[in-house]
């Protein structure tokens, strides 16, 4: 009988925003049994289930409690599954400087984009939470990253993501980094407004936008 890998998906998702850690952690143990490819569980099922748990969030039927119960479950699946996340083999790696701007502690967000990122074939350097704009831009010279990724769940330090970009076009680097953004607050007419080259609405959609930024297969 075939695996019905949507149907795991989904209930893998259900158990985050549910945040039942024991039923995550059991469906990713499955998941592995059933030889289920485990990037598109962490993207499809973990992924997604922390997205709808930041879309009940920012709609009040959630708060940082529930949020943070939502994220042990999806850790506690990722902790299953990343062992098993064959990482992509590419020549010269992309450098990505990754963190959550000045003013903002909530890097749940951040760390899935990291991972997938990280298993998709990048090298991250991931600066952390509360991180100043000028923090962002003396890393990615220093390391020569080529992507520089920033992220917020507050609408109070948005601001800070404009002021990454405003600080490469001072020092007139701006051509030499890709700049994407984002969080629950964050659109693509933010990103356009303040400069950026991307918006990712989520995890899996960073890789995405970033291979596309670079121009790298996958």
């Amino acid at each position: 009988m075939p695996v019905n890998k949507e149907e795991l998906f989904k209930k893998l998702s259900d158990a985050v925003v549910d945040m039942n850690e024991d039923e995550t952690v059991s469906l990713a143990e499955e998941i592995i049994a059933k030889k289920v490819d485990a990037y598109e569980a962490v993207e499809k099922g973990l992924s997604d289930g922390m997205d709808r748990a930041g879309t009940l969030f920012e709609e009040e039927e959630y708060f940082i409690p529930e949020l943070l119960l939502c994220s042990d479950a999806m850790y506690a699946g990722l902790e299953v599954l990343k062992g098993h996340i064959k990482v992509a083999e590419q020549g010269e790696k992309r450098k990505v400087v990754i963190g959550v701007v000045e003013g903002d502690t909530h890097d749940i967000g951040k760390n899935l984009v990291k991972i997938m990122l990280e298993t998709s074939g990048f090298d991250v350097f991931d600066l952390g939470r509360d991180i100043s704009p000028a923090a962002f831009v003396e890393k990615a010279k220093e390391v020569n990253a080529d992507i520089i990724a920033v992220a917020t769940l507050m609408t109070t330090t948005m601001e800070g993501m404009a002021a990454v970009v405003q600080i490469l076009q001072e020092q007139n680097i701006k051509d030499s980094y890709k700049v994407i953004i984002g969080g629950g607050p964050i659109s693509q007419s933010f990103a356009d407004k303040i400069g950026a080259d991307g918006y990712a609405v989520n995890a899996a959609d960073a890789v995405r936008l970033s291979r596309r930024l670079l121009g790298v297969a996958g």
